[in-house]
């Protein structure tokens, strides 16, 4: 079948070539990956040279070779990631494979692959796949054992959604890092640079080389309620700096980077999740505030980078997410930008991308849009039917799903898949979780920790003077499973650091994205009662509302007079709302931190912070405004305090 605007005369092959030289040419050699380190799956970012070129040729004449062989299902199959449900490719517990077969009509990973040809998949925390290293990397090794069984052998990428921070699917033995927000606090590129370098490092052992990170999106919003904390900040040039740091981290590591979301989902009150958010910048505004960071991604070579499903009017008028907009996807990203690696679409199961087409369009209008990924599909067999379909009938030529399949294999290339699809249990015991790593983690969480108020030079406690201390608060289930709760991690840090530190939680469990805990009126009483006597109390926060309870349990607590330490666990705009509690309700605090997350790694920071063992050095990367006015700003990005 040809495409219309096509002429007929000219063959597929010779269409393809001409159209990737083109989209190649557009790029500045900074704009792809460079040259080969010691191992020969690793290879960072930076400036082309001899050696980079010769690799690139050679990379797309072995993807040109592969794809030469592939069958139009085997195509199609290439455009997919998929989720499997189980801990194993051949033998998931039974009730994950009654799921798969509920979904893909098959039971197993190995029988997905070998069905769809799927080239790649996505683990999650949900499907079940990740009990620990070691089990990780035999599922990965099962997967790619299935995926190289097949009629044209090609390995699978495998990829993952671990930013770090607030979303982390691997937890512990694994390395648990700073996440992007507490990365801007930080400042330091280094920093984001070698966090992004041991996260790519642990995956790559794992046999993950696709990781959906580092976040691009400019918080403009304070009230985002999809991006927040996965941001670096509000400033889109410090943002753009540890964007592209992480990525030549990553990269460094042998994993796919991949920025997100294009165009920009910093400035939305809607979830993505939920429904189709409307950015309303105008293109001058895209321009100062959204596009940094992926100008600054695609000068580091980025790999890959990830759609958003959001409408943006002023780039592209029509009715519709990104995801779907050609004038977004080839007109902007690939044709003015010059971005000539893969984009992988956000998860099409999300309503943001589902509210006005059906499951078997969607992969299509993606396509045609410009798209080369197709991550998640919510049926599978619809999708890959819709576009087999689409291609059939002429919507879709094979030459343009080539276009998406060889930049897909030129990347498998470039991460060393083809050459070394196979992890070991040597590499997962040097790598995942190392000594090493660890203590760099503990290292870089330091000095990301942000103190906003020390009335009376409180800060830092002191053994002697503040022993006996309660720790109240939250506990939102650690974001990797792992780890937790923060209110007894704290304790214990604190009782290590020489304190006596007794935990107490005010409530437990999972909590969701839009809105803090809500303490009952007898948690409080109990906490109010609990800190009677001690020498401090420290109070954790968790995304605080102008409704919500915790402000009555930390205006309780500081009306007891007893030295009051707030923490804020997630948000750290939380303080805009207990800064000015006064009167019969009590005073606010007399110090507050701001941790960027409650992953243990942060919580053990702020503990040594709070001990004086190490100084506050953190800075705010977004400002926080006045709760009761909100066009005035409390703290401007900046802000943070030290001994």
């Amino acid at each position: 079948m040809h495409d219309p605007a096509f002429p007929k005369a000219a063959s597929r092959r010779t269409l393809l070539t001409a159209a990737l030289a083109a989209a190649a040419a557009a790029c500045s050699p900074q704009r792809t990956s460079a040259t080969r380190e010691a191992s020969p799956t690793h290879r960072a970012a930076g400036p082309a040279g001899g050696a980079e070129r010769r690799d690139r040729e050679r990379d797309r004449e072995r993807a040109e070779a592969l794809l030469g062989r592939m069958t139009l299902d085997e195509k199609i199959g290439q455009l997919f990631v998929v989720r499997v449900y189980g801990h194993s490719a051949t033998s998931p517990t039974p009730a994950d494979a009654a799921q798969n077969r509920r979904e893909t009509g098959v039971a197993t990973a190995a029988e997905l692959i070998a069905k769809y040809h799927a080239g790649g998949v996505m683990y999650a925390g949900w499907a079940h796949n990740i009990r620990g290293p070691h089990q990780l990397a035999a599922l990965s090794n099962g997967i790619q054992k299935a995926a190289l069984a097949g009629h044209t052998p090609v390995p699978a990428l495998l990829s993952i959604d671990q930013e770090h921070g607030i979303v982390a699917r691997i937890g512990a033995p694994a390395t648990l890092l700073p996440g992007a927000m507490a990365l801007g606090a930080g400042g330091s590129a280094a920093d984001a640079r070698t966090a992004a370098r041991i996260a790519g490092a642990e995956l790559a052992a794992l046999g993950i080389r696709q990781d959906y990170a580092p976040v691009a999106d400019v918080n403009v919003d304070p009230a985002n309620p999809v991006i927040g904390v996965r941001s670096f900040g509000a400033d889109p040039k410090a943002v753009a700096r540890l964007v592209a740091a992480q990525i030549e981290g990553y990269q460094s590591a042998g994993v796919a980077a991949t920025a997100k979301h294009f165009p920009g989902h910093g400035d939305t009150s809607v979830d993505s999740h939920l429904d189709l958010p409307l950015i309303t910048h105008s293109r001058a505004q895209w321009e100062r505030l959204d596009a940094p960071p992926f100008r600054a991604a695609i000068a580091a070579g980025v790999d890959v980078i990830m759609t958003a499903h959001l409408r943006f009017p002023a780039l592209d008028p029509h009715d519709g997410p990104a995801t779907l907009s050609k004038p977004i996807l080839t007109g902007l990203l690939r044709g003015e930008l010059g971005f000539g690696g893969v984009v992988v679409t956000d998860s099409l199961g999300m309503a943001g991308v589902r509210k006005k087409y059906g499951d078997d369009r969607v992969p299509v209008l993606a396509l045609k849009a410009g798209a080369d990924q197709l991550l998640n599909p919510p049926d599978l067999p619809a999708a890959w039917a819709g576009v087999r379909r689409a291609v059939r009938g002429g919507e879709l030529s094979e030459a343009r799903i080539e276009e998406s399949v060889l930049r897909i294999l030129e990347l498998k290339a470039r991460r060393g898949l083809l050459d070394h699809p196979y992890t070991g249990d040597g590499q997962v015991a040097r790598t995942v979780g190392s000594r090493a790593h660890r203590a760099a983690a503990d290292r870089i969480a330091e000095r990301t920790t942000t103190l906003l108020v020390n009335d009376g030079h409180l800060l830092p406690l002191s053994p002697r003077r503040h022993r006996r201390l309660l720790v109240v608060g939250p506990d939102p289930a650690a974001p990797s499973g792992t780890g937790g709760p923060p209110t007894a991690v704290l304790a214990r840090a604190l009782t290590a650091l020489g304190f006596t530190a007794e935990a107490l939680s005010i409530s437990i469990g999972s909590i969701g994205s839009g809105g803090g805990p809500d303490p009952t009126t007898e948690r409080i009483k109990a906490a109010v009662a609990a800190a009677r006597g001690r020498d401090a109390v420290i109070v954790a926060t968790y995304n605080v509302g102008k409704d919500s309870r915790q402000r009555t349990l930390v205006s309780r607590l500081a009306a007891t007079g007893v030295p009051l330490v707030h923490v804020a666990l997630r948000n750290p705009y939380d303080i805009a709302y207990i800064a000015r509690l006064t009167g019969a309700r009590g005073r606010a605090p007399a110090a507050s931190l701001a941790t960027y997350s409650w992953t243990d790694v942060e919580l053990r920071a702020a503990a040594r912070v709070i001990a004086g063992r190490t100084d506050p050095h953190g800075r705010l990367p977004v400002p926080v405004r006045r709760a009761d006015a909100p066009h005035r700003v409390l703290y401007p990005v900046g802000h943070g305090l030290s001994y």
